[in-house]
């Protein structure tokens, strides 16, 4: 089965679809630092990602295809910014309905759509109405959503709540389509970490927080977080979100006792 790739970031779904033994025939995104990355992570040359706004992506520009996957702008809906949803003044919360005009373009048989845990109640469940909405009665797909969170699925140590939305246009996929069983969590952040040796610049010796963080951070085999205004110990060993804007509020970022 093929399947295309909206919003694509640095090619997380695509590779996971890929790894799965799926076919991509389109990825997009319109963020040139992001494309960097991607080409990075993938190394297929003849489908590298179409750089640009899919606002002025035409139908008739993407190939055929049996699954649609997007991870499409979490900013409008998610609690750390606005929250303007569909009314985001930078227009990213209507991008959701250029999925909409893709899948009722062309019709796949099923579509994946991640997004941030909060768009599930955003406005008061009004948000995810509208979407269910334009899913279900207008295009016909049948759907089931669920929120994931990454450090319970593929043994990753980050907390990342994320909802998942799928759909099918056959009821038979759709009633054998289950989310999948939790996974065991058995590493930790270190097991991730380049602990030998790293730039200075990851050091917070001699800088401001630096007095405070001293007496706060004892242990080498945990994960803390400086919250604004005091240091917070994350005892289940997992990494906080990692977030877009990380160091700009200070709230986020994680910070480990090394030798």
């Amino acid at each position: 089965m093929v399947f295309i790739d909206l919003f694509a970031g640095i090619g997380g779904i695509r590779l996971a679809f890929e790894n799965a033994g799926f076919q991509c025939v389109f990825s997009n995104d319109f963020d040139e630092k992001a494309k960097m990355t991607f080409d990075l992570n993938i190394q297929d040359k003849e489908n590298r990602m179409v750089l640009g706004d899919i606002q002025k992506i035409k139908c008739s520009e993407i190939p055929d295809f049996d699954v649609l996957c997007a991870g499409f702008p979490c900013q409008p809906f998610s609690i750390a910014g606005y929250k303007q949803g569909f009314n985001d003044a930078k227009d990213r919360g209507n991008l959701f309905f250029d999925i909409i005009r893709i899948l009722k373009e062309k019709k796949p048989r099923a579509f994946l759509l991640e997004n941030v845990k909060n768009l599930n109640t955003h406005d008061k469940g009004n948000t995810m109405r509208v979407i269910l909405e334009k899913l279900e009665k207008d295009l016909g797909y049948f759907v089931k959503f669920n929120v994931l969170n990454t450090m319970e699925y593929g043994n990753l140590p980050q907390n990342r709540e994320r909802l998942y939305i799928v759909g099918f246009l056959e009821k038979q996929a759709y009633d054998k389509f289950s989310f999948p069983e939790k996974v065991k969590l058995t590493k930790t952040i270190h097991d991730c970490l380049e602990e030998k040796e790293v730039d200075d610049k990851y050091y917070y010796n001699h800088k401001p927080l630096y007095n405070i963080l001293e007496k706060e951070i004892k242990k080498p085999d945990t994960v803390y977080q400086w919250r604004r205004k005091y240091v917070r110990e994350n005892k289940n060993n997992a990494c906080p979100t990692l977030t877009a804007n990380m160091g700009m509020g200070g709230h986020n970022v994680p910070l480990v006792l090394n030798y």
